[in-house]
Order: C-alpha cells, then structure tokens, then sequence
C-alpha cells in the first residue's frame, strides 16, 4: 500500500483534534504530571479476564495452552494505563494468531520509576519461562521502548532471549537528543511533553542509560526484531536510527514503514492495519 487510505487520513484528522495539551506546552506538561503525582491509584478494571501476578495484574487473551505466546507491553508515554485501544488489539492478536496474550499493568509515571518496572517485568518473566516457549515480547511506543531495552537488560542477568521481538513505533530514546523532532505534524506526540515525561520516568538513571532509551544499548545478539513506524511520526528518524544499529550488529531486522502514517498506525482500524497482522503473521511463523 504505497499511499496511506482515506480512513487513515479521517483517523489522522481525529487525532489531531484529541492531541492532550501537553505534549507541546511547557506549563500544562508541569501541571499534568504534578496532577498526576497526587492521584491515589486504583485498581485497573475492565471486562477482560486477568490474572495476578505478585500483586501486578497481568490481563490475558486466547487460550493459555496455545503455542505461540505473547507479552505486550502497552503503550503511554510511561504515564498511561493500558486502555481499550490496546485491549482491543491484544483481543485481535489472540485471535488472528492463534496466541495466548498477556498484558502486564506495570508501574507508572510519575508515581513510579522505570527500575521498579523492570524488577516488576523480570521477576514475571522469569515466571512465564519456566512453562512457555516460543514467547514474543511485544509493545507499542513506550511499551515498544520497554521491551527493546528490556531484551538487552536480559543479556546482563543471564536470561534468555524471547524468540521474536515485534514492536510498534517504539521510543527509543527518552533523552530526545537528535533534534529537531517534528512535533507539529505529529498529531498524537510533542517534544516538549516527552521530554518531560522522560525525565519522571527515568528517575535516578540519565535519560540516556539503556534502561530507559534503547537507542543507547547494545543490539548485540537480540532475538528477530520486526519494527513498525510511521514516516510522519516525530519518532520516526531515532527508530530508523535505531533500526540500522540492529542490522549493523547482525540482528535479523525489518523496518516496515508507513508512508504518510502516523504514531503506533497498526493499533488502528484503518486498512493498514490489516497489511500489519499479515506482516507480523508471517514473522512469528518463520
């Protein structure tokens, strides 16, 4: 599909009227995540069947003895909680793939730091290994972000590798360090709020460590990795970087752009989307 579909454009258009505030003004990024230092957390609830996992819920989709096995990691910008958007596209996955999907409710910004995160994601995974194989680690844009960095973490604890990595528009870097970033035609994302959030999230580590933004980590020896991004996205130029470290140190790689697209495009109904299922079909079946 060489030119983005009339759906995508309304999509893009709807998007575009929604963009929180935050992201591109400086005072309402401030008082968004003050706002949000102050919330007492409460239980996420939805209509879909979940499990707990030493106190982290962990929703589930498919069957659990199916063969392929995925973890996705949601999306948000660290500071979001997983909402029907993911819920929807973890329910499709399930389906269309034949897969067991589980969807961890991990720490959040600005209540939480990105390490109580990873002690959360490494002691369950730890779990999951011992009676799954064929596992993908999965995630879109910060989820995206999590999961890279987390498979290079992995290298350092001495556990093994997923079988495939497959992520949607990751945030690779935290730090925003290759300006200038398109935020004005970036109909979901800012630079001005990212960095910001970036910061919350990476608490005591520099927003350039690998914990935090992957772009900085060694790719060395990581699982089959299938990335997707759109080319109008403000991410898009640190992915592509990212993407050709991956090929660089021997990682069977693919890039799959959207020409004209927007931010974490395969999560929505739009006729691209569909090219993506087939796309990440393929990949967890060779």
């Amino acid at each position: 599909m060489s030119q983005k579909s009339l759906i995508s454009k309304f999509a893009e258009t709807i998007l575009n009227m929604t963009k929180p505030d935050y992201m591109d003004n400086q005072e309402m990024i401030n008082k968004f995540l003050a706002e949000k230092s102050k919330i007492n957390e409460k239980p996420v609830k939805s209509i879909f069947k979940s499990t707990d996992f030493d106190g982290m819920k962990v929703f589930t989709f498919g069957d659990e003895n199916s063969k392929n096995i995925i973890v996705y990691v949601h999306g948000g910008a660290y500071v979001n909680e997983i909402n029907w958007q993911h819920y929807l596209f973890c329910y499709l996955l399930s389906r269309k793939l034949n897969a067991y999907v589980l969807a961890p409710v991990y720490p959040l910004a600005p209540l939480h730091k990105s390490m109580e995160t990873f002690e959360r994601i490494t002691e369950f995974y730890k779990k999951l290994i011992q009676t799954h194989q064929n596992i993908t680690l999965m995630g879109d844009s910060a989820g995206g972000g999590f999961v890279l960095s987390f498979c290079q973490y992995l290298k350092s604890i001495d556990l093994p590798q997923p079988s495939n990595i497959i992520v949607f528009s990751p945030w690779v870097d935290i730090s925003m360090s290759n300006p200038p970033y398109d935020s004005e035609n970036d109909p979901i994302l800012g630079e001005i709020g990212l960095r910001e959030i970036g910061k919350s999230w990476a608490g005591d580590l520099d927003t350039t460590d690998y914990r935090v933004s992957p772009i900085f980590g060694d790719n060395t020896n990581l699982p089959k990795t299938l990335i997707f991004a759109g080319d109008n996205e403000i991410f898009y130029k640190d992915i592509k970087k990212y993407y050709e470290d991956l090929k660089s140190k021997g990682v069977e790689a693919r890039l799959i752009t959207g020409p004209g697209l927007f931010h974490i495009y395969p999560l929505f109904p739009i006729p691209e989307a569909s090219q993506a299922f087939k796309e990440i079909k393929k990949e967890m079946s060779g």
